[in-house]
């Protein structure tokens, strides 16, 4: 038995399978210890014995974001040590002449040299002394850090120098981040940089991971614990612990995952996902060629070389709080109520949030909010509203103002992943999950004129969904830098056999995919494409479409190889239901008055669970559900499909 564990700002999802269907457990996440709510959870479910939990944690994630990761000793070549600290001459904000530096996660009396070097194509120019290491290694034990980094210049092309190094650290027992097993791969501050965010969060992850499995043991005999990675694959516990910088997107990549292969089902290729939850949002694009991973990514300001879904993130969640600066403008974000103290209506928060607003506009439900589980306090929320709506006439035009200014930064999200990279959105379906996704999903197609909305079966808790059903996986890649004609079958099979080999210590059969990244001679920058015959005329058709033009002309060079290798996990297609059609009466439980661009509509609500495949009606509605609930404007038309997902078509 498979069960999937999400673990979000506010709620803990749990997903497995039961009589051919998916069963979904929300519990409150526990902030100070995650997997606290992980095991509550698991106690009120009764899998095998022998169960494998995959778990998407956010562990890695907030350690980065609050600073809160381990004492990190790096050490690199003799001259290099402060790499990481002078990072690269782009400003994030060309025009901001106040901000701030990016803070280094090593501070200086933690950056180490040693007299070594390698040449760029893997000669041996300086050999390390052995008592010069010695004085090192002492010197780092002398620091009392909890981790170290090491990556050394050029490793890629020669690992001889870091292979003397981690065996002499070896002794001191503390975590390794070596970059020639993690990121070979040239650009030295990147590459350090990954490392050290390695280091940075192996102590925290690694103790998390090892508790969190001794735990599902006691609970359940002949578990194994395995991890949703960044890059939309599980690893096993063991890799995730050794790199957790692999589990810093862990929760988001299951969500990209899940929106994917359940729209695939739906007949829709060409998708915008939207995923919001508690305290912030999530959107991507998937094309025709499925997910987009990028190798150049950057948490908080660190980048991270290491395969990641191209997932963009906005400080915008239900728990967003709401306030009036000192100008007198409503701002929403990035600040969370999160799940301690919450939203005002869930009783223990005193700040208003999105949650708040959606309930005095009438969208939320007070009773059958999750399945009756929780119980909204609406009359403790519009006493709380009141008194912080400042010089606004209404509460209900407060709560508008705050789904205006939430849903604006949710659409110049959109726009990031879409518009700015050359898409349309009116050629895609957007996908709403998560708590929040479904709510405010026709919102933003109105504005972005996407034509479509879909709302896939279990909305709020997609992202597990997505761990349930993703494939087994692990990345390997080497700097090459050769040109196009080169022979790379000896590379390529030696990275597959790598990999082919850690698949079967694990009982696992894989299959390899190999990539490569090209770049016009002399650019600075790379496009990935799949290694075949014809990927020349294909990179200078990606070149055009991402920069607007392409120089056919010009020679290639081919900078790093990349191999994917994969078990394809269990296959699944949910039950199709016969199509019937209807217009959902048999699911309607009563009316509501409910607030559309701020004029009140008298509303239809529907109870999701009731609907059949074949319903189709027009809004204004709303379709409750236990994890989350569907937003239904004047005008546009919803129908429900043969796998009782909700499509509804926008009309402008």
């Amino acid at each position: 038995m498979r069960i999937a564990i999400d673990t979000g700002g506010t709620f803990t999802d749990i997903v497995y399978f039961q009589d051919s269907q998916f069963v979904v457990l929300k519990v409150f996440s526990t902030p100070s210890d995650p997997g606290r709510a992980v095991i509550e959870g698991l106690h009120k479910i009764s899998p095998d014995p022998d169960v494998v939990v995959r778990h998407g944690t956010t562990v890695a994630t907030n350690a980065m974001l609050e600073r809160k990761g381990a004492r990190v000793a790096f050490l690199t070549t003799k001259g290099f040590e402060d790499t990481i600290a002078i990072g690269r001459q782009a400003r994030p904000k060309l025009y901001d002449w106040f901000q701030p530096a990016p803070e280094c996660l090593v501070p200086k009396q933690l950056r180490f040299g040693i007299s070594e070097r390698i040449s760029s194509n893997g000669e041996l120019l300086v050999a390390i002394d052995p008592s010069d290491l010695e004085i090192v290694v002492t010197a780092i034990a002398d620091a009392g850090v909890d981790a170290i980094a090491v990556s050394t210049l050029f490793s890629f092309t020669n690992p001889d120098s870091e292979i003397k190094i981690a065996a002499a650290l070896e002794r001191l027992g503390l975590p390794l981040s070596i970059s020639h097993r993690i990121l070979p791969e040239f650009r030295e501050y990147e590459r350090a940089s990954t490392i050290v965010a390695n280091a940075y969060v192996a102590p925290k992850v690694g103790s998390y991971i090892t508790t969190l499995a001794a735990n599902i043991a006691k609970v359940y005999t002949g578990s194994r614990l395995e991890v949703m990675q960044s890059s939309g694959g599980i690893i096993s516990a063991r890799i995730a612990a050794a790199e957790p910088v692999r589990t810093m997107l862990s929760g988001p990549a299951g969500g990209v995952i899940g929106a994917y292969k359940l729209a695939g089902l739906a007949g829709f290729d060409q998708i915008i996902g939207f995923d919001m939850g508690g305290t912030s949002t999530d959107v991507f694009l998937v094309d025709a060629t499925g997910p987009h991973i990028s190798n150049e990514s950057i948490l908080t300001g660190i980048p991270i070389g290491v395969p990641m879904l191209d997932i963009h993130t906005a400080g915008a969640g239900g728990g967003s709080i709401a306030r009036f600066d000192a100008g007198g403008l409503l701002r929403v974000g990035p600040e969370s109520a999160g799940a301690d103290p919450g939203p005002i209506c869930f009783g223990c928060g005193t700040q208003p949030t999105v949650t708040d607003a959606n309930l005095v506009l009438g969208r939320l439900d007070t009773d059958r909010f999750m399945g009756g589980s929780v119980t909204l306090d609406r009359d403790r929320m519009l006493q709380y509203m009141e008194q912080e709506k400042g010089s606004l006439a209404t509460v209900e035009e407060f709560a508008s103002g705050i789904l205006r200014v939430v849903e604006t930064s949710m659409e110049k999200a959109i726009r990031v992943i879409s518009i700015e990279r050359g898409y349309d959105p009116r050629d895609f379906t957007l996908v709403a999950f998560g708590g929040g996704g479904p709510l405010h999903a026709c919102s933003l197609a109105h504005a972005l004129q996407v034509p479509r909305v879909l709302i896939p079966a279990l909305p709020g808790a997609l992202s597990a969904v997505g761990i349930l059903l993703a494939d087994t996986m692990r990345e390997y890649s080497r700097t090459v830098m050769q040109t196009i004609d080169t022979d790379l079958e000896e590379i390529f099979a030696e990275l597959e056999r790598q990999g082919f080999n850690e698949f079967e210590a694990e009982g696992l059969a894989g299959k390899s995919f190999r990539s490569v990244d090209l770049r016009y001679r002399g650019q600075g920058y790379e496009l990935n494409l799949p290694y075949s015959p014809d990927m020349v005329p294909a990179f200078h058709a990606l070149h055009q479409r991402r920069y607007g033009f392409a120089n056919e002309g010009r020679p290639l060079d081919i900078v790093n190889i990349r191999v994917r290798v994969a078990a394809p996990a269990e296959t699944f297609e949910p039950p199709r239901q016969e199509i019937v059609e209807g217009d959902g009466s048999a699911a309607l439980v009563g009316t509501r008055a409910v607030y559309f661009d701020g004029t009140s509509h008298l509303t239809r609500l529907y109870e999701r669970d009731k609907l059949h495949a074949g319903d189709t009606f027009s809004g204004p509605a709303i379709i409750s559900e236990y994890s989350s609930a569907t937003i239904l404007p004047p005008g546009d038309v919803l129908r429900v499909d043969a796998f009782k997902n909700l499509v509804i078509e926008v009309h402008a």
